[in-house]
């Protein structure tokens, strides 16, 4: 495994988990995936995480699309304390350009950067060779966790499939090329969220991210050999763990891969070698990341010591009864929120409001601080 330099020190380089949605990236399902992912990282309190706005940046309200993505992982997250920011890196040669080096510093110290809704065409075409793109991959190779989701898994993959222009424009077949975020472990994959999508009943065939299957089969045809599919049904997640060498499936329905003409399904919670996807080999050096931003990325990590305690998991009730406070405050039911907060004491964890959403603790007994 190569070392890179940090000072005079150095670190193994040891690239993050990348996680995959089929949709539902922002459902209770998903809570638990981004949940389990902070606390095998080690970051079970106050994790920081980067909401990029860049795929929807195009849009007139793309900061409330990421805001509202922001407040999920506050919500979601409570337990943990996020450190949520959103980065406004919406379009090339404006105040908020994905060049903007002043941009950077949020993705670098992320534990978690995440990519979602947008197009995929525009996605590409702002991120492509952009300080903001090589930024995200830094974090990646030096161990933070990605998340990209709808129009962003789509633009990782080494071909991106443009939706908008054949669904709803009407133009023929045809990929562009894609941000490849996963070429650097010699993986050449095409990243199909929506896979199982039903939206058109059964007058028209909206599988495969509303190409149909017809479609698709042409799509599938301008390919070239070496690359494979990786079809995410809807409410389903891929960790891709490129440390572990391998695949874990997660949520309600299917991953699906295609491979030189073979087709291998897999459901959750089943596991598979990354070899599955192709040739697969981790990285070792930070490739064609610009040498300033790599330098700066060195720079954000954090310095090496002892591990800090870990902090129990919250339980699946007590998250429960969290989220139903949350919505009870949202309702102003002040009565309904203190009963739940009581039941919350009760159970062993303390629920503190503050500006950035609820922050839960265990407290030293049940008992404490009962009225």
């Amino acid at each position: 495994m190569k070392e890179e330099p940090v000072g005079t020190g150095a670190i193994p380089l040891s690239p993050g988990r990348v996680v995959l949605f089929g949709s539902g990236e922002t459902s209770p399902i998903a809570g638990p995936v981004y949940e389990s992912l902070l606390r095998r990282m080690g970051r079970s309190t106050s994790p920081r995480i980067a909401v990029l706005e860049t795929p929807a940046g195009f849009e007139p309200n793309s900061p409330r699309v990421a805001g509202r993505i922001a407040d999920y992982f506050r919500r979601y997250l409570a337990p943990l304390s996020p450190n949520v920011e959103v980065i406004p890196a919406r379009k090339r040669g404006t105040p908020f350009s994905p060049d903007d080096p002043a941009l950077l510093e949020g993705v670098l110290r992320a534990d978690l950067v995440f990519l979602g809704p947008g197009s995929p065409s525009y996605a590409v075409g702002q991120l492509q060779g952009s300080r903001v793109w090589h930024a995200v991959t830094a974090r990646h190779l030096l161990g933070g966790a990605t998340v990209l989701a709808s129009a962003a898994m789509i633009a990782a993959g080494a071909r991106a499939l443009p939706v908008y222009e054949i669904f709803k424009v009407g133009e023929d077949p045809h990929w562009k090329v894609g941000l490849d975020l996963m070429g650097r472990h010699g993986l050449s994959l095409i990243l199909v969220p929506h896979w199982n999508n039903a939206d058109g009943g059964k007058e028209l065939d909206t599988s495969r991210c509303y190409m149909g299957r017809e479609r698709f089969d042409v799509l599938r045809g301008l390919l070239e050999e070496d690359r494979t599919i990786v079809g995410l049904d809807e409410s389903t997640a891929l960790v891709i763990d490129p440390s572990e060498g391998r695949g874990e499936v997660l949520g309600m329905g299917n991953v699906t891969l295609i491979r030189s003409g073979r087709s291998s399904v897999y459901t959750a919670p089943q596991t598979f070698p990354l070899p599955e996807l192709g040739p697969f080999r981790m990285a070792s050096g930070r490739g064609d990341v610009a040498e300033d931003v790599w330098e700066e990325a060195l720079s954000a990590l954090p310095p090496s010591g002892p591990a800090v305690p870990d902090v129990p998991e919250v339980p699946a009730e007590v998250r429960r009864l969290i989220g139903k406070r949350e919505d009870a405050r949202t309702r102003e039911d002040w009565s309904t929120a203190d009963i739940l907060r009581q039941r919350i004491l009760a159970s062993g964890w303390c629920v503190k409001d503050t500006s950035e959403g609820p922050v839960v603790e265990p407290t030293s007994s049940p008992t404490r601080n009962r009225r």
